[in-house]
This record gives C-alpha cells, sequence and structure tokens, in this order.
C-alpha cells in the first residue's frame, strides 16, 4: 500500500504550527512558533497581533516542516488545514495558504476541525487505539466529553455551557495577578497550596448531566478575592490556586468518567491545551483505575496546538472522502459534529 504524506497547517489561535504526517500516525517533522510572549503583554490573546503574525511566518514554519521531513512539495499527497473553530482572523491565514499550495501543487485540500484535531493527538501517541472510545477534550476555548464512535465520527455526550474550562483558568488567574496564560501558573502554584482551603462550590447540573458550567466558579473566585480585599485580610494565592483547581477538576474527572461508563467503552482518552494539567491526569488516573478503564493522553508537546494532530485527522478525513474545493471558508464557531466546506 502506497504511504500518505500530508502537509498540515495550524494557524488557529496563537500557535502558528505546519507538519508532515505519513499515513496519519507518524509524524515526520512537527514545527511550531508559539506568539505567547507577544500576547503575555495584554493577559490574552489579541486577534489582530494574532493575524498579522501568522502571516509573517506561516511561510518560514511550512518551509523548515518540509526540510525537516526530507521531502518537497511535490511528494506531498494532501494539503490539511484548519478551518475552525478559532479566531477568524488566524484561521484565514492557515486556511487561505492551504488553498493556495493545494491548488498550485493539484493536491487534495482537506479540511479538518480544530477540536477533532486534538482528539487526533491520541492516535499519534498510541499508536494501537482504535474507536470507540471516550473522550475528555479540555482547552482554553472548549470543554467536551463525545464518544468517538469512529474516525470522524463522534456523538456529543456532554459539553460546556458557559466558560470552557481553560477560560475559567485563565480568568482566575488574571484575577490573582499570576500571568498569562493560566493553566500552567496555576497548576503551578496549586501544588504549594492547600486544595481543601476554600470550599468553592462544584456545580454538577442536573442529575446525570454530562453538561459543565465554570462560571459560576469563576464568580465564586472573584467573589472570594473582593471579600478578603474588603476584610483587608491576606490571600494566599496558593491555596486560591489549588481550591479553585480541585473544584474544575473535580467536576471534569466526575463526568469523564461517567462517561465513559455511560458509553461502554473501555478507554477514555484526555485532549486540549487543558489535558497537559498535572493534577487533572493525577486524578483521571486514579478514578479510572477504580472503574477499570484504560486512561490515556498525549504527551505534553501534543496538547497544545500543533499540526501534527491535524496532519492525523486530516488523513482520516481524506479516507472518508472529506476533500473541499476552493470555496472552503474559515468558520469561527465550528462545532465538532458539523461539516461546513
Amino acid at each position: 500500500m502506497k504511504s500518505i504524506l500530508t502537509l498540515a497547517i495550524e494557524t488557529s489561535c496563537d500557535e502558528t504550527s505546519a507538519a508532515v504526517v505519513r499515513n496519519g500516525r507518524e509524524v515526520l517533522s512537527n514545527v511550531i512558533y508559539s506568539q505567547i510572549d507577544l500576547h503575555k503583554l495584554y493577559g490574552g490573546v489579541v486577534p489582530e497581533i494574532a493575524s498579522r503574525n501568522h502571516v509573517e511566518k506561516i511561510s518560514g514554519i511550512i518551509d523548515e516542516a518540509l526540510r525537516e521531513a526530507g521531502c518537497s512539495f511535490q511528494e506531498l499527497d494532501l494539503i490539511a488545514t484548519t478551518y475552525g473553530p478559532g479566531l477568524v482572523g488566524a484561521l484565514l491565514v492557515g486556511l487561505s495558504t492551504a488553498k493556495a499550495l493545494a491548488f498550485s501543487l493539484n493536491k487534495p485540500l482537506i479540511p479538518v476541525n480544530h477540536i477533532e484535531g486534538h482528539v487526533a493527538a491520541n492516535y499519534i501517541a498510541h499508536p494501537d487505539l482504535e474507536p470507540p472510545f471516550a473522550a475528555l477534550i479540555v482547552s482554553g476555548g472548549h470543554t467536551h466529553l463525545v464518544k468517538v464512535v469512529d474516525y470522524g465520527h463522534y456523538q456529543i455526550l456532554g459539553k460546556t455551557r458557559d466558560d470552557a474550562a481553560g477560560e475559567a483558568y485563565d480568568k482566575v488567574a488574571r484575577a490573582l495577578g499570576i500571568g498569562y496564560p493560566g493553566g500552567p501558573q496555576i497548576d503551578r502554584l496549586a501544588r504549594l497550596g492547600n486544595g481543601a482551603a476554600i470550599p468553592f462550590t462544584r456545580t454538577y447540573l442536573e442529575q446525570d448531566s454530562l453538561d459543565f458550567s465554570f462560571s459560576g466558579l469563576k464568580s465564586a473566585v472573584l467573589s472570594y478575592l473582593n471579600q478578603m480585599k474588603m476584610k483587608g485580610e491576606p490571600v494566599v494565592v496558593e491555596d486560591v490556586a489549588a481550591s479553585f483547581q480541585e473544584a474544575v477538576v473535580d467536576v471534569l474527572t466526575d463526568k469523564a468518567v461517567a462517561a465513559a461508563v455511560s458509553s461502554d467503552v473501555g478507554t477514555l482518552v484526555l485532549a486540549g491545551g487543558v489535558a497537559a494539567n498535572s493534577r487533572l491526569r493525577e486524578v483521571l488516573d486514579q478514578k479510572t483505575k477504580a472503574k477499570g478503564i484504560m486512561m490515556l493522553y498525549p504527551p505534553i508537546e501534543l496538547c497544545t496546538d500543533n499540526a501534527a494532530m491535524i496532519g492525523c485527522a486530516g488523513h482520516y478525513a481524506y479516507l472518508n472522502g472529506h476533500i473541499a474545493d476552493m470555496t472552503l471558508n474559515a468558520v469561527p464557531n465550528l462545532t465538532l459534529d458539523v461539516l461546513s466546506f
């Protein structure tokens, strides 16, 4: 069987990335340029700055990915690109580049859902992983529980009704004055604090619901900080970080294990930027082991936004016949259960 070489492009937020992936799971290169230092000044991603930086970096990143993989443009079989969800300006940079390459090289253009890419990172990390399995997808913009029925076929079991978990981390970190991005900072400080110091409420919603809500928890943290300020009492930042993180992790892990059990699958995978969180991994390991569920997650470098995961997802999208034409547009609010090209 002829191997399929995919050039993948990812520019949905503040990472410019290109990768070459063979047969969906063998990563020949995965080049990532992060803009975090540019956005730290503002406490979050500034869309205009992100888009401009993608324009400046994308060509060099693609050239580097091809050089590392030891292949030429002519040897490529597919051009895969993220077309949503994400920041519309940022998405358009990668999408326009991918369309130009696909047109000029006469190669198939493969549209990839960014959320699906995060799930696919586990296929790279675990070569024997096959559907069906359950997945907890946790990032700055998304918190989903899904059953992966087959490649490209997802059943959404639950999702956030307001703030995503990663978004809540960033907002709490900003209130604590500990910098951006909030997830790694809170994770680091939480290891030094007492997670039982402040009894922040866990929001589970209706009985048996697999949806999430983190806006109430975020408001509770802000209210606590305001009360301490009004009383003139010192805030132990490490305890606030640890108590907030315990509340988030308790809800995420309880619902993820419940989803794996109710879906009647023996495997749960973790995906997305927050999948790098050390406490989330630790508690999931404990709770899945107690239920006899296999727990899998990608290495840290595949948790953040990267093109290798897009290449993997793009490979299976191509095998499923999902090929776009030159009218493909960015869909900033794309959901996991919709193909909009």
